[in-house]
């Protein structure tokens, strides 16, 4: 919802971390942290947060949280039209998933930054890897069109 529609995802965001308040759930609270970022991509809000996030995940060894935070970053960076930064987050993305586990976020961050994939994709994707590409390069160009329109 984070990616597609910020002005729900600010309401169940607020819900979650209402819910959360008190609890230890450590993966939990770091999802909640990484979907306000993907709400927030393309301003300037929240990229401080990442690095503590970055850290954070890092050291909890939750790789799912890296993985997600890595996916945030790579929206933000491609909702501002910076290549150069969407290609660092894949590096970061592929290094994560030496394992197999998230090899496919590395392919949605080259589609969102409009960049080729580097080979052939481990990916199988239902409906073909170019409607894939299509549906998050129009989120981004939505996002885009939301930040010009000062939403």
């Amino acid at each position: 919802m984070a990616f597609a529609d910020p002005d729900t995802a600010d309401d169940e965001l607020h819900l979650a971390e209402q819910l959360l308040t008190g609890l230890d759930l450590r993966a939990t609270n770091l999802t909640v942290r990484i979907a306000a970022l993907v709400r927030d991509a393309g301003t300037p809000r929240g990229l401080e947060a990442a690095r503590d996030l970055r850290a954070e995940s890092h050291d909890a060894g939750i790789t799912a949280a890296e993985a997600a935070l890595e996916l945030a970053l790579a929206f933000h960076h491609a909702v501002l039209g910076e290549q150069d930064k969407v290609r660092a987050v894949t590096g970061r993305l592929r290094d994560l998933a030496r394992t197999g586990d998230y090899a496919y976020y590395a392919d949605i961050a080259h589609y969102m930054g409009g960049l080729p994939l580097p080979g052939p994709s481990a990916a199988h994707w239902l409906d073909g890897p170019e409607a894939v590409r299509a549906c998050w390069q129009r989120l981004v160009q939505t996002r885009r069109a939301r930040l010009r329109a000062g939403g």
